[in-house]
């Protein structure tokens, strides 16, 4: 949730660039509900100081004291139904870009940072269906289209590619955790995945819950409702867990293999920390990243993706496109957010600052993912990182 106190003060410079979120329009009637609600306030308190009489009231008084009540009653809900209508306008405006976040919202757009290593030759490449053991077909009769099974030595690179990450980064101070991958409503409002992305979430209704996307909704609740002490901070997680997706709009896209499957795996980085580190903390956790994909030995290349490309939370995404040579091209594996205030503002996380209570600055940041077992088979074509084979991965993956 933005910051209203400073989007009133500087409309101007909030609706330009929200509007490279293509969120100016949204923005705007933010502003106009809550300018309904702010001046509804002071009627309410003038009525409700007229309720206060000093001594025993006159008959007169009282009389005059029923019809303010009356008046008070009707502007208390009138009040309520302002703020009601002002808070579930404020869920649709996302956070505000960074200014150093470049404008547009296609690839095209995005702002290369650097490449390291130099993607193989891709006259004779496999895809990852050629080289490790998935079964897709069997998969389907199963569970539906775009499911898969990892089997064998397939599955033992992932499962080594998950530790491998997990314990790069205990090394580093980070808490793991084993989140709950099923959360209510509020967890995903509380991240921004609601209501910007509700049609990719699958939903139990009878339960009155959600499969998480993302470690990011567990990790980011729980702290809710906290009130941080700033000698702890930053707090910094690293999650495993199973993702799910329904892939809404992805319809005849990456259909072949296991690029784009409704449930996959993901190590997950996740930090807390204050306004004034939260810059330096994104930088780490790309840091991060980069450091476990460089020791895999794979090509891979840095972006900055877009505004109009990055999630409804996210201030600036980072993030590292691994080679695919079987596509001859770069592909997503990794994407590193700082999303700034909003998540906290939106799950009251705060800290005692110099300034009083104040909401602390929330980051996400992929470590590994399944994708990333794909581009080692692809560029290695089987063979595996010596790294890997120390977390239980075979020397190369056989079918």
């Amino acid at each position: 949730m933005i910051d209203l106190k400073a989007a009133r003060s500087e409309p101007d410079r909030f609706r330009d660039a929200l509007a490279r979120k293509g969120a100016a329009d949204a923005f705007d009637e933010l502003l106009e509900a809550d300018r309904a609600w702010v001046q509804l306030v002071p009627r309410v308190d003038e009525l409700r100081s007229r309720t206060k009489l000093k001594g025993k009231p006159t008959e007169e008084q009282l009389e005059e004291l029923r019809a303010v009540k009356e008046k008070l009653r009707e502007a208390e809900e009138a009040l309520a139904a302002a703020e009601a209508e002002r808070d579930r306008l404020a869920l649709r405006v996302p956070n505000v870009p960074s200014d150093d976040t470049p404008s547009g919202s296609t690839d095209d757009d995005a702002q290369e940072i650097r490449r390291v290593g130099e993607p193989p030759a891709t006259g004779d490449a496999r895809e990852h269906l050629e080289i490790g053991r998935f079964d897709m077909e069997r998969a389907a009769r199963t569970s539906g289209a775009r499911f898969g099974y990892w089997i064998g030595d397939t599955a033992r690179l992932a499962l080594a590619l998950y530790r491998f990450a997990l314990e790069r980064l205990a090394e580093k101070g980070f808490v793991s955790v084993l989140p709950p991958v099923l959360v209510r409503e509020q967890a995903l409002i509380g991240t921004g995945a609601f209501p910007s992305d509700e049609a990719n979430v699958y939903e139990l209704p009878e339960d009155g819950l959600y499969l998480a996307g993302t470690a990011e909704i567990p990790l980011a609740s729980l702290h809710a409702g906290e009130i941080l002490d700033p000698v702890e901070l930053p707090l910094r997680y690293v999650a495993f867990s199973p993702c799910f997706r329904r892939e809404a709009g992805a319809a005849g896209r990456d259909t072949r293999g296991m690029i784009r499957v409704h449930q996959f795996n993901k190590v997950e980085q996740f930090s807390l920390t204050t306004p004034e580190e939260s810059w330096d903390e994104h930088e780490f956790l790309l840091a991060n990243t980069e450091a476990l994909v460089r020791e895999l030995g794979v090509p891979y290349r840095v972006v900055v993706l877009p505004a109009g490309d990055i999630s409804s939370a996210a201030a600036k995404t980072y993030d590292v496109e691994i080679w695919f040579p079987s596509q001859g091209r770069y592909r997503e594996t990794a994407s590193v957010s700082n999303t700034t205030d909003f998540q906290a503002r939106r799950l009251g996380i705060r800290y005692r600052g110099e300034r009083g209570l104040e909401p602390v600055h929330t980051l996400n940041g992929t470590a590994v993912v399944d994708r990333m077992a794909l581009a080692v088979l692809e560029n290695l074509a089987g063979d595996v990182p010596e790294v890997l084979q120390q977390y239980g991965a075979p020397v190369q993956v056989s079918r």
